[in-house]
């Protein structure tokens, strides 16, 4: 997509398109000489009243009395360039009074009172402006959560803004007469409800070739396994009730992966909830993990063959060719250009027919919006 004039570009420079269609837009806004993170989905009609809009803790924080005004300038605007344009006047006007008006001197007495009854080995980080603050706390098997407690000028009379690092949002309750370490003891409470979600997906991570994510957080509950041959699948947990069946998705050439799904329909019964997730999958699905122990995580980690890389934005090859000689792998936006560029190539709805760019067996893959 081109910038200019009445293109999202001209007014935010840093707020890239993800998508040909121009409905999903990321990256960061500028005003009062500050970058917010924003990411915005639109629908196909593009109606902004119906817009998905994601931002920073620091974004919500500048605009968290500003709620009604926000929404009423996105109801207002007749399309995404001049609701960017409304956007930062709202910040560059809000920023200036924020900036204009600091915290009153009794804020960072309280603050600092109530930072000695936490206790200063418990604060991690605190800004310089004494606005945000990472404070640590350790669960029942002694695993470190880090706890971000952002503050408004008119602390406490304004509710803090918390963000956590576990798997399911958290509602803080509020009140005036509130501290930071009643947040603090409502964040532990919240940590024991997680205790064998927790110990479940260490399981998983210590005893499988877990290929995504790379370095998993506590509040992923996603977890893609290798299971060999250019074959992997991709696990959703519950956290509330991490022992249940999972949501799984299968990635891979269909005369490795289809043998697994049969198993699984097969074996359904088989599933016992007094056991952790490793060995119930391991039993419904018929299969033995690739573990550490015995495998070397680069024999999974399987390139793209065509452009020869693994990554490809957040896309993985998770297509291959379905040929047991071949079986080679391919993300789908590659595979999809590579058949686009053959007279041989016919499409039918949104599936493409062709032939394997090494073997030349049929191939298909399937096209989304996205593409």
């Amino acid at each position: 997509m081109l910038s200019g004039p009445g293109r999202p570009a001209s007014v935010c420079p840093m707020l890239l398109p993800q998508n040909t269609q121009g409905t999903l837009y990321d990256g960061f806004i500028t005003a009062g000489g500050k970058e917010y993170r924003l990411r915005i989905q639109l629908p196909p009609s593009r109606e902004l009243n119906r817009a998905r809009i994601d931002c920073d803790w620091r974004l919500q924080l500048v605009l968290q009395d500003k709620q009604d005004i926000f929404k009423q300038r996105l109801e207002q605007s007749s399309d995404l360039t001049t609701f960017l344009v409304e956007l930062q006047n709202l910040l560059e006007q809000t920023s200036s009074q924020q900036s204009s008006v600091g915290p009153p001197p009794q804020y960072f007495t309280q603050l600092v009172q109530e930072i000695d009854k936490l206790g200063w080995d418990r604060l991690v980080y605190i800004d310089p402006s004494f606005r945000s603050l990472q404070v640590q706390c350790r669960d029942a098997c002694q695993r470190e959560h880090i706890l971000t407690i952002n503050l408004h000028n008119q602390y406490p009379q304004m509710t803090p803004t918390c963000t956590t690092d576990l798997p399911a949002k958290v509602n803080f309750k509020w009140s005036q007469q509130d501290s930071l370490q009643g947040v603090l003891l409502q964040f532990e409470k919240a940590l024991a409800q997680y205790q064998d979600f927790w110990d479940i997906m260490e399981e998983l991570d210590k005893s499988t070739w877990v290929l995504e994510p790379e370095k998993p957080s506590y509040k992923d509950t996603v977890r893609r396994i290798a299971l060999g041959n250019n074959a992997s699948v991709q696990i959703t947990v519950d956290p509330a009730h991490p022992r249940m069946l999972p949501e799984c998705r299968f990635l891979g050439a269909d005369h490795v992966i289809n043998p697994i799904k049969q198993s699984l329909n097969a074996n359904l019964h088989c599933w016992d909830p007094g056991q952790t997730l490793l060995p119930n999958l391991q039993n419904v699905l018929g299969v033995d993990f690739p573990s550490p122990a015995n495998s070397s995580k680069e024999d999974f980690n399987m390139a793209c063959s065509i452009c020869y890389a693994y990554r490809l934005g957040e896309e993985i090859p998770d297509k291959a060719c379905d040929d047991p000689r071949c079986s080679r792998p391919f993300h789908a936006t590659c595979l999809i250009e590579w058949l686009r560029a053959l007279p041989s190539t016919r499409m039918s709805f949104n599936v493409i027919f062709g032939e394997c760019p090494y073997c030349s067996k049929p191939i298909t893959v399937k096209m989304t919006g996205a593409r």
